[in-house]
């Protein structure tokens, strides 16, 4: 990944690669954002015991540093084909409503069209991410290792067509973690390279 600078707008917080130190502060944002439920959740499933799909992990900083949100994708299959799963999305209470998911989402799929990723799935409010081109259109055939509302699985392809009798059940793939740390905490320490600010 390239290094940027992109000014979004004037809320004060910059979009940055996942380092591993942001573990904690990543795990603490989703409970209070999330809940400890979220853990039980039916994407979880996909996500234990892995790493995020490799340059797809990212959070937002506030001027002081401080982790105001988090984003990861994950590499999972249905059937032949490759997708990317999203989530969790989460952002600090307290700092909702200064478009920091809306600039999550964004950077996340530009970076995963840059990475020649065809495809990302996610569960969530039909709403809020129709606006970033997801629906549930082409997800009908598609089943998640545990309940979960139909028309809360949404799909949205980078590569057109890539969805097209996209059917079968939803199996993890890529990076597994080291069996010493779980899919929470398991990102490894870098010099990020993709800075994207917002001032």
């Amino acid at each position: 990944m390239t290094a940027q600078l992109t000014i979004l707008s004037e809320a004060g917080f910059a979009i940055d690669e996942e380092l591993g130190s942001d573990a904690n502060a990543r795990e603490a944002l989703l409970d209070r954002a999330m809940g400890e439920g979220r853990k039980r959740k039916s994407s979880e499933k996909l996500r234990r015991g892995r790493l995020p799909s490799a340059g797809l992990a990212f959070v937002a900083r506030s001027g002081s540093g401080a982790v105001t949100g988090s984003v990861r994708l994950w590499d999972v299959a249905c059937g032949e084909k490759s997708l990317l799963l999203l989530g969790p999305l989460a952002v600090e209470p307290s700092a909702s409503g200064q478009g920091i998911g809306s600039a999550l989402m964004r950077h996340a799929m530009a970076q995963a069209a840059e990475l020649g990723h065809s495809a990302i799935i996610l569960v969530g409010d039909a709403p809020y991410y129709a606006r970033f081109g997801f629906s549930a259109e082409k997800t009908g055939g598609v089943l998640m290792p545990g309940p979960v509302e139909r028309d809360r699985l949404l799909g949205c392809e980078l590569l057109d067509g890539h969805l097209d009798d996209a059917s079968g059940l939803l199996i993890a793939r890529g990076r597994r973690a080291d069996r010493r740390q779980s899919s929470s905490d398991a990102m490894s320490p870098h010099i990020s390279s993709g800075l994207v600010r917002v001032a």
